[in-house]
């Protein structure tokens, strides 16, 4: 069991040592929130307009009229890691908003078995541990209408603490820039994450550093860097809304998800990968929603070194009655990973429920 303890933490330790710039770093924020974005395949750069813009798109809290609160909770792998969001979003004034998000995504309840085995050689139970492996992220968000009609802005601070139980810690820091602008009945976005690239300081503590490791021979022997930069990445967006017979509206948004990093996505070169999404969603008297989306292509490798284009289908449905929004996708959440497709519930509430 020390054994394994060791391999497991020696692979986590690796995957956030070294002082350099990564191609994936911070995963756990690209993950997503809210239901309805996930199930038009998170393309709703353009024309989110709600308490979770502070996530997708900051500039989209200023569309909001009264304070908002949204929920969000979602199991991986068999329920063994959970990921969490919560965010709250007010308006200041009719030109500009605030708001406040916190993600976490972590395993807990981990089996610590380094002092299983004690000095003499006994097997000692009693020496049995638990500890988390937690990534937590905390976004503060302000937006404001600019002078130009129709054109909006807003900005994320981002602070970053990620624990591995009493082994090693981090905190990060970072900054997002997002831009909306909304013409007739077309809307355009851009957002781009970690502009300025999120740096992270690691901590690791050198007395659970020295009880792993002797125990794989010649590996771990010297504790690792413990910096890390996060590249940045942008999201452009553009949507149109059809109405029909004022009952029905059709918006349908098509995303370009770049990556600044060679990768396996549908165009990949050295400076720069892109990764299209496209989603839908179709209204009824704005209270019943139905969503459908494409997105995460990607160009996979065959046994036979042939390549074969993929893509991931999700879709939704939401309810939103009064204050009161609840809405359902079916989709694998995140797209950074090879798990099962996922159910994903997520609540918002407007406060003007409460006039």
């Amino acid at each position: 069991m020390k054994t394994y303890l060791a391999t497991l933490l020696i692979l986590c330790i690796t995957l956030v040592s070294a002082q350099t710039t990564r191609k994936y770093s911070n995963e756990f924020m690209n993950i997503g929130v809210d239901a309805a974005a996930l199930g038009m395949s998170n393309a709703v750069v353009a024309t989110t307009n709600d308490v979770n813009s502070g996530y997708w798109n900051p500039a989209g809290l200023v569309h909001m009229e009264d304070n908002q609160i949204a929920l969000m909770h979602s199991s991986y792998f068999a329920n063994i890691a959970n990921y969490n969001y919560i965010a709250f979003a007010k308006p200041l004034d009719d030109r500009s908003a605030v708001g406040i998000s916190i993600i976490r995504f972590g395993v807990d309840d981990i089996l610590d078995t380094t002092q299983l085995i004690d000095e003499q050689g006994n097997v000692n139970y009693d020496n049995i541990n638990l500890f988390s492996a937690a990534d937590y992220g905390f976004t503060f968000s302000y937006a404001r209408r600019l002078p130009v009609d129709g054109l909006n802005y807003g900005v994320n601070a981002k602070v970053i603490r990620r624990v591995i139980g009493d082994f090693a810690s981090s905190w990060g820091f970072g900054l997002d820039l997002g831009i909306q602008f909304e013409r007739n009945d077309w809307q355009f976005g851009v957002m781009v994450r970690d502009i300025t690239t999120t740096f992270n300081a690691w901590a690791i503590d050198e007395e659970k550093l020295a009880d792993i490791q002797n125990a794989i021979p010649g590996e771990n022997q010297e504790a690792p860097e413990g910096s890390e930069l996060t590249l940045p990445k942008m999201q452009i967006g553009m949507s149109k809304l059809f109405e029909f017979n004022y009952d029905y509206k059709l918006r349908a948004e098509l995303d370009l998800n770049i990556r600044f990093a060679e990768t396996n996505d549908i165009v990949s070169t050295s400076f720069a990968s892109i990764n299209p999404a496209l989603g839908f969603e179709f209204g009824y008297t704005d209270m019943v929603f139905l969503r459908a989306g494409l997105g995460n292509f990607q160009n996979e490798l065959q046994i036979d070194n042939t390549e074969q284009l993929s893509f991931q289908p999700n879709f939704g449905v939401g309810f939103r009655y009064r204050g009161i929004q609840i809405d359902y996708a079916f989709t694998d959440i995140g797209d950074q990973s090879a798990a099962l497709y996922s159910n994903v519930f997520s609540v918002k509430l407007d406060f003007s429920i409460f006039r």
